[in-house]
């Protein structure tokens, strides 16, 4: 029955009466009647069709439903994000109960060229995870405020399920059942500490998005057999390297390290790279608790204060870190480069290497940049120069093809020895790092190329083609600004972005426009399935090159030691790892995301940390976003504030979306994206994650800030 009701509503297109459908289908007795409408409710409940409010049916994909995942904002409105779709905009009046992390239907009400706005009519499914508040009594019952002022509901605890909780802690919670709309009976699961202790504001973040700071029983028992150093035994039947010139470029503070590399300039003119990486999975044995929880952690994570690693410091900082005047394990992939940035030929084999030295970004830059040799850099400072020359080549190679530099700026928090922010600078992105990057794509292209050309499962790094709309949208925000983009096309390629980014260059707005394109696009996520990497113009990408901090990493040694090393191809280890590969770039793809929503919130926290001292003080920034309720601005050192539209004491401003700007009604002030403010930072909130700013008043007294003037 189910078939022939859908096909009656596919080819008429059109709302049909249960009488209409009970016709269409030949039926005549209450029995069939009855039958029909269990069927109809049953194929509603699955989303296949709906009900519209006058009792008519049609398929669901021609109606306005839509099926998504609510992203709730803590004001009380929300985005729906449908897949492949623009998000739908709900006002706080239609979330119907809604909270962030639902799945939902949303109805599109209105669309406004490629604005859509909507009303929930359904939530389909709650998936209440893990939570992180401070406890709190109230009428003599244990209540939550959650951290997330994103999720709406209210959680009470009884005693017994407190775990002797008292005001000001802050806990772990979880859901138990629902006693009425959007409030639920919980248990806490572990107290982190209270709330002004050291540290628990972090690990309050770190707990609300499921990471595991604490390595389990079984973890810890096995790293008693991991040794301290490299054996003799180890080293048999590796290619030992230790003779060789290898070195490793790192920030000061990195303590796992896990590339080296080396450089040859060959007699044929050729360039002889080597990139050396720390030999995770020797240590890592699959099946083992080490390798569960890595995978299940699938990533190390970098917070203002600390970091959380994938695998135990044991590990990550000791034996397989490529320390200086220490033998370590290796995988080797030593490429033959032309003077046009082509690998002619490589070899990919199993080494033992000794670092000479662990070099700083910082002193690196000091000798490619200023021709300035630090003091114990002397005997390598010909093979950076020699670094330097292939780098470019290799960036001007990419850059042919149509490799994307976004360019993008990154804040670094500098905190003191309690964990508090008492800085927030710009990271520095000189020739050292971007030299390592380029040597790091190099191999990343060699190793999945071999390999994909062998046609076995394998863990690929995918970025797949931006949405044409969204890329019209774009250069039709920038043509509204004022600034004509020159540039045709047919297709969305590599280079058309390169070329967008070229003439935005110049613009002082840059920085923004840049974000927003990046914004734009897809995210790179991981997949058995190679489709190229779009932001690096690739035809075929994976990570090899951080098995220390990254599980598919971890896992790319792993195939290359059954597929090359060991020679293991035969049908059933074939199959079982083409199986198995679903579950890790899914699953990997999804804990890349959580750390980095976990690091960003850490940094917005710890940056309204940072301005709850500087109350008052002023500052030049530029407006970055534009929006109803007021104006967005970045400082210099990317720390971002509002300045709430009720703030603009001079006049009753309204936003003009089409030239994303606020403009005064009565004296045509203009406040607009990418201009140059005066602000005074009126206030801060480390627990809310926020800033609030005011213009700061300019020397004409019936002024404030700096504006374009009027718009008559």
């Amino acid at each position: 029955m189910e078939e022939k009701i859908l096909d009656i509503l596919q080819m008429e297109k059109k709302a049909f009466s249960v009488q209409e459908i009970f016709d269409k289908l030949g039926m005549q007795s209450a029995s069939e009647l009855t039958d029909l409408m269990k069927e109809l409710n049953c194929l509603e409940d699955e989303l296949k069709i709906y009900r519209t409010k006058h009792d008519k049916y049609m398929l669901f994909t021609n109606s306005n439903l839509k099926l998504g995942t609510m992203l709730a904002n803590k004001k009380g409105f929300g985005f729906v994000d449908i897949e492949g779709n623009e998000d739908v905009y709900v006002k706080s009046i239609n979330m119907n109960n809604a909270i962030h992390g639902d799945k939902v239907v949303v109805e599109i009400t209105s669309k406004k060229g490629y604005d859509l706005e909507g009303r929930i009519v359904k939530i389909m499914e709650r998936k209440l995870k893990n939570m992180v508040g401070e406890y709190y009594e109230e009428n003599h019952k244990g209540h939550i405020k959650l951290d997330d002022p994103k999720i709406k509901i209210d959680i009470e605890i009884d005693k017994e399920l407190s775990l002797g909780a008292v005001e000001g802690h802050k806990v772990l919670v979880k859901t138990l059942n629902k006693l009425k709309n959007n409030t639920y009976k919980g248990a806490i699961l572990k107290i982190l500490g209270h709330k002004n202790d050291p540290g628990v504001d972090i690990l309050s973040i770190v707990n609300k998005y499921g990471i595991n700071d604490v390595f389990s029983e079984e973890v810890e028992k096995e790293l008693e057999n991991i040794p301290s150093k490299v054996s003799e035994e180890e080293i048999e039947g590796r290619k030992d390297l230790r003779k060789e010139i290898i070195f490793t470029i790192d920030s000061e503070k990195t303590k796992d390290i896990d590339d080296a590399i080396s450089i040859k300039k060959l007699e044929n003119g050729m360039y002889e790279l080597g990139v050396h990486i720390a030999d995770v999975s020797y240590y890592v044995k699959e099946g083992s608790a080490l390798d569960e929880e890595a995978m299940d952690r699938g990533t190390s994570v970098y917070l203002a204060d600390r970091v959380i690693p994938m695998i135990p410091h044991q590990l990550s900082n000791g034996i397989c870190s490529l320390n200086p005047e220490e033998d370590r394990l290796a995988v080797s992939c030593i490429m033959q480069i032309d003077e046009n940035g082509n690998v002619v030929d490589y070899d990919i084999f199993e080494s033992v290497i000794r670092s000479c030295k662990k070099m700083t970004y910082t002193n690196v830059n000091k000798i490619l940049e200023e021709n300035r040799i630090p003091e114990g850099y002397e005997n390598y400072a010909e093979s950076l120069y020699q670094m330097e020359e292939l780098a470019q080549i290799l960036r001007k190679n990419k850059e042919k093809r149509g490799y994307i530099d976004f360019d993008i700026n990154e804040s670094e928090i500098i905190v003191d020895e309690k964990g508090e922010t008492i800085d927030v600078v710009l990271r520095n992105r000189g020739k050292g790092e971007m030299l390592i990057e380029d040597f790091m794509i190099v191999a990343n292209e060699t190793v999945a190329s071999h390999i994909y050309f062998m046609e076995l499962p394998f863990v690929y790094r995918v970025h797949g083609i931006p949405n044409e709309e969204k890329i019209n949208t774009f250069l039709s925000f920038v043509k509204s600004l004022g600034y004509n983009i020159n540039v045709k096309y047919k297709d969305i390629t590599p280079k058309l972005m390169q070329d967008i980014l070229k003439e935005l260059k110049d613009k002082k707005e840059f920085h923004i426009f840049s974000s927003l394109l990046l914004r734009s696009m897809q995210k790179a996520i991981y997949d058995k399935v190679n489709i190229g990497h779009f932001g690096l113009a690739s035809k075929c990408y994976t990570h090899f090159t951080s098995p220390i901090r990254r599980y598919p990493d971890t896992t790319v040694h792993r195939l290359l030691r059954k597929y090359i090393f060991n020679h293991q191809i035969d049908p059933e280890t074939i199959r079982y790892i083409d199986n198995r590969l679903v579950y890790i770039t899914e699953h990997s793809s999804t804990k890349e995301r959580d750390s980095i929503d976990c690091e960003r919130e850490v940094d917005d926290m710890k940056k309204a940390e940072y301005m709850m001292k500087h109350i008052g003080e002023e500052y030049t920034g530029m407006i970055s976003s534009v929006m109803s309720f007021g104006l967005f601005v970045e400082l210099p050192n990317l720390v971002e504030g509002l300045i709430k539209v009720d703030d603009l004491k001079d006049d009753h401003y309204i936003l003009d979306e089409a030239r994303h700007a606020l403009i005064g009604q009565r004296h045509k002030n203009c406040y607009r994206l990418g201009q140059k403010v005066k602000i005074i930072v009126k206030n801060a909130n480390k627990e809310a994650k926020t800033i609030d700013f005011v213009l700061a008043p300019s020397k004409d007294t019936n002024k404030v800030g700096e504006h374009d003037g009027n718009t008559k």
